[in-house]
């Protein structure tokens, strides 16, 4: 299954909604996309609008692969499952967002963690998912919080100064 989520913003992302139940209309997998917003009513896909919070961890966990919109929150809760979401972000133009800060982020959250597949073209979607397991087998599973990090390191700091 292939669980798609485009967040809970309120512009609509038709754009990926409809991609993904065109894709599903040639394919055998089956598609499951939480809509938000979205104005496109998936006609080949289950879809419901809005799940609870402790569905979409049970439906990240049982998903073969995740797209999700660009929400950091979003991509990061699939990398807590030890899976690579793909990352599919809003975009100012098509009227998805206010800016492309989700495209900011994206880019910056790949070049430092390079475990995220982003795709800024969505035509470029299908070709991703047809390989999905060969771009992901070398990728890093999971994620650490910056925060245990920083804990980490600053703990090692307070040991030099009060050893």
């Amino acid at each position: 299954m292939i669980f798609v989520t485009v967040g809970t913003h309120e512009q609509p992302f038709n754009r990926l909604v409809e991609y993904m139940d065109n894709w599903a209309s040639t394919h055998e997998e089956e598609v499951l996309i939480q809509t938000g917003f979205t104005t496109y009513v998936p006609k080949h896909c289950k879809y419901q609008k809005l799940f609870p919070q402790k569905k979409i961890y049970e439906l990240n966990e049982q998903a073969r692969v995740v797209i999700t919109h660009g929400g950091p929150s979003c991509y990061i809760d699939v990398l807590r499952v030890n899976k690579i979401p793909i990352v599919v972000p809003r975009r100012h133009e098509y009227g998805e967002h206010i800016d492309n800060h989700q495209v900011e982020v994206g880019r910056e959250f790949l070049k430092r963690n390079g475990n995220i597949i982003l795709v800024e073209d969505i035509e470029k979607l299908g070709e991703t998912l047809e390989h999905y397991d060969e771009i992901t087998a070398s990728m890093a599973k999971g994620f650490v919080p910056h925060n245990k990090v920083f804990s980490a390191e600053l703990s090692k700091i307070v040991d030099k100064m009060f050893p």
